[in-house]
């Protein structure tokens, strides 16, 4: 009786009947239970001590419980338990190795894959959940969207959750993963290496578009007589220069962002505009920004034959 007790204190009220079965707790005692009301079937295999409305907690014991031994909360479910703000879905996300022996359930994601979910488990914790880095970036290797896909990895770092190295570590661990050669380059960008990529990046999108390379950390001085270098600067046909400042990764914090908005404005003269533009764009929506540039003025580059 103990053993149940303890057993269901650790896991948020809720049991695997194979748990109960194992404690000798047979499946007319269950019966019993269920029927005098005291216990709830949450799923053919997971009831609870409870009858009442699941909390989140609960919800992700039920997902894991049962999708059966081995089974790991994972992607953003696993981000949450670990403290990630703002990222929550209404879906639970449970990594398995085959997702088709056992019945679905309503409000979880069963996540195929045939990694070592022994190495990929989070040690001490009662509740089998991924760790951080390798649960984001299986997320985000199969995100369809790039700029959520990259979003993530930022958003990991930015709430001081783990490093770009440990990620890192973790995407060399974990080949072959999609995207792998991407998010490489957004971690270079939150660890501070962002001035290099750019610029590879802003002369990629220069040559492909077919304008002429811009020149680059211009020394200037802002309006509150601080020194700035801009990252790129094209003289335009009408006398005005346009400057294109490059935003590291996503700027999530609201501190950082702001003081790039300052630092913009007060470089801002009657005959210098200051646009700015995210790795991310420069890397993956190239052809957004450069319309931007053409329509404001950049020059084209003239070809090698003409006359």
């Amino acid at each position: 009786m103990e053993d149940w007790k303890a057993l269901a204190a650790r896991q948020q009220g809720m049991l695997a009947r194979r748990q109960l079965n194992r404690l000798g707790f047979d499946s007319d005692r269950v019966r019993n239970q269920l029927a005098a009301g005291r216990w709830s079937e949450r799923t053919p295999t997971v009831v609870s001590v409870t009858t009442g409305p699941l909390s989140w907690e609960q919800r992700l014991w039920l997902a894991v419980l049962h999708a059966g031994p081995g089974a790991l909360v994972g992607g953003l479910s696993a981000a949450a338990v670990h403290g990630l703000r703002h990222w929550e879905r209404p879906t639970i996300t449970v990594l398995v190795d085959d997702e088709r022996a056992f019945d679905p359930v309503a409000g979880v994601d069963f996540f195929r894959t045939r990694r070592d979910r022994v190495a990929l488990r989070q040690p001490a914790l009662a509740m089998p959940v991924c760790r951080l880095e390798p649960a984001v970036l299986l997320f985000a290797g199969y995100e369809r969207h790039r700029r959520t896909a990259h979003g993530v990895l930022a958003a990991v770092v930015q709430q001081r959750l783990t490093t770009p190295e440990r990620l890192g570590e973790w995407l060399a661990t974990m080949r072959p993963l999609r995207r792998a050669r991407e998010f490489r380059a957004t971690l270079l960008d939150l660890a501070g290496g962002a001035q290099s990529v750019a610029e590879i990046d802003v002369r990629r999108l220069c040559d492909r578009f077919g304008l002429v390379r811009p020149s680059r950390q211009v020394p200037r001085v802002d309006r509150s007589g601080r020194p700035r270098w801009t990252d790129c600067e094209w003289r335009l046909r009408t006398g005005r220069t346009l400057v294109l400042e490059v935003d590291g990764a996503f700027h999530l914090d609201v501190t950082h962002q702001s003081r790039d908005v300052r630092r913009a404005r007060r470089l801002t003269t009657l005959d210098r505009v200051v646009l700015r533009c995210t790795s991310f764009e420069l890397r993956h929506e190239p052809h957004e920004v450069a319309a931007d540039l053409i329509a404001l003025g950049v020059p084209r580059r003239v070809p090698l034959d003409a006359s």
